[in-house]
């Protein structure tokens, strides 16, 4: 029997990255695991392969971030075909990225409703079928407290959001017994952001071990928010960024 035995979780954006290593890394702890993805449907049959390769129960739901009524489909589809919800992840995000005077007003509500907004429905909807023990965990980023170079305002603006949103539902669902925590990845080794990137080296600068971060490192402090030694852990705000933020 391994920790998350019996519980099932919901990953948004898990068809690759940083949301694939936490489904992944969840379903080895024993979760049944559910993942969203937008356009990826073969990456995502194939998390879900993964998934049951560990012995445990996968499925694989499209819905766009931004569409609401999606995200609420999502949810409702997951506790119908697993019975039950314990854990949300609240990683789909996007990186929207440029000159400030080049930033449209589509941008700006773009991001507001991938990352704040997504965030705020999905843990609306999640925990009314969540009993004690249950748990939210937003994946947040290291620009939302420190931004070292310019063209990332929106960006960190929709992220930083993401502190206060956490906060509040770590005093609204403390109550229930449900812990609430962000966790705020730096440079990460993704398609989105390759180790081997024209920006990599620049990065690894801003970073206190001058390296990137693996998104195996996000899902272990997932997994330990998500298990028995994240039970008093709510409203927190946790680094896994090399130093960025140091």
């Amino acid at each position: 029997m391994t920790e998350l035995t019996g519980k099932v979780a919901i990953v948004t954006g898990g068809s690759r990255g940083i949301g694939a290593a936490i489904a992944r890394r969840l379903a080895e702890a024993g979760a049944d695991v559910v993942i969203t993805y937008t356009n990826a449907a073969e990456r995502a049959r194939s998390v879900v392969k993964e998934i049951e390769a560990a012995g445990r129960r996968g499925l694989a739901v499209p819905a766009e971030a931004a569409d609401p009524a999606a995200l609420l489909a999502a949810v409702e589809h997951a506790v119908s075909a697993m019975g039950r919800l314990d854990i949300l992840v609240n990683n789909a995000g996007i990186a929207p990225y440029g000159p400030l005077e080049d930033v449209t007003l589509e941008e700006v509500d773009r991001a507001l409703a991938v990352h704040p907004r997504a965030s705020f429905v999905l843990a609306q909807a999640a925990t009314r079928h969540m009993g004690a023990g249950g748990r939210v965990i937003t994946i947040g980023s290291s620009l939302a407290e420190r931004v070292p170079y310019p063209g990332w305002t929106l960006y960190a603006m929709s992220k930083s959001a993401l502190i206060g949103l956490t906060k509040g539902l770590a005093r609204d669902l403390g109550p229930y017994g449900i812990t609430a925590n962000l966790v705020h990845p730096g440079s990460t080794d993704t398609e989105m952001n390759p180790a081997d990137g024209p920006d990599a080296e620049e990065e690894r600068r801003y970073t206190a071990l001058g390296r990137y971060c693996d998104p195996a490192d996000i899902a272990a402090t997932v997994l330990h928010l998500a298990g028995e030694g994240g039970r008093n852990i709510t409203g927190a705000s946790i680094a896994v960024d090399a130093g960025t933020t140091a």
